[in-house]
């Protein structure tokens, strides 16, 4: 999988690529990660990527020109599944998303800054408004770098057991059961039984009836879906 990902801030997508799963996976090859900044593709000698909004108001906004340049050259270059803008207002991230996102070979993620972007290159260029919260962060890096992060994982070869991801939080609608490991036994506190007798059939039961009570609890509206 390939993922281009446009900002003006590519520093601060450096490190979370660089350590752990991510890692791993730009390392075997299945995950190519690109950063593209919006700044080389202006044509004043400031680099200028924003402008005041039209009607007045307080912010910024990203202007078209160069965004939309950035865009074009790498639409001419290959074609993408998706352009992705991460932005408060889209569609909420998800495990089905992920999931589906995973499937795809090549991903373009816009990093907005300031007030957002001229709403031009959402009509015309953005395929898909994803989210990963109702709240509102200082750019869509950290946004994008919780999108990679999430595809990423899921790609065949990433994990050491494929098969881990199948049982993460949301597959089933389910939030992950309990999970323990040695010593069995500490200060008194001890690990399940069942999961010590070796009974892979009452252990997937146990899982499945803590999955579900656990969901119960903390997130009904999982079992609404």
């Amino acid at each position: 999988m390939r993922i281009d990902i446009l900002t003006v801030l590519p520093e601060l997508l450096e490190s979370p690529f660089q350590h752990s799963i991510m890692q791993r996976a730009v390392q075997k090859g299945l995950l190519e990660i690109h950063f593209h900044n919006p700044r080389d593709y202006t044509t004043d000698k400031h680099n200028t990527v924003d402008d005041y909004q039209f009607g007045g108001g307080a912010g910024m906004v990203m202007k078209i020109e160069p965004i939309a340049a950035c865009i074009e050259k790498l639409k001419a270059e290959r074609e993408y599944d998706e352009i992705i803008y991460l932005t408060p207002d889209g569609e909420r991230l998800n495990q089905p998303t992920a999931n589906q996102l995973s499937l795809k070979e090549n991903l373009m993620m816009l990093c907005g800054h300031y007030k957002g972007i001229d709403e031009r290159i959402r009509e015309h260029y953005i395929t898909k408004d994803i989210s990963i919260g109702d709240y509102v962060l200082s750019g869509g890096e950290l946004a994008a770098a919780v999108l990679v992060d999430a595809i990423g994982r899921l790609l065949p070869g990433v994990l050491n057991d494929e098969t881990s991801a199948l049982f993460d939080s949301f597959q089933d609608n389910l939030l992950a059961p309990p999970v323990y490991t040695r010593p069995s036994e500490y200060n008194g506190w001890k690990v399940p039984e069942v999961l010590l007798s070796g009974h892979q059939a009452k252990i997937d039961e146990w899982r499945y009836e803590q999955a579900l009570k656990r969901t119960e609890e903390r997130r009904p509206d999982l079992l609404e879906e």
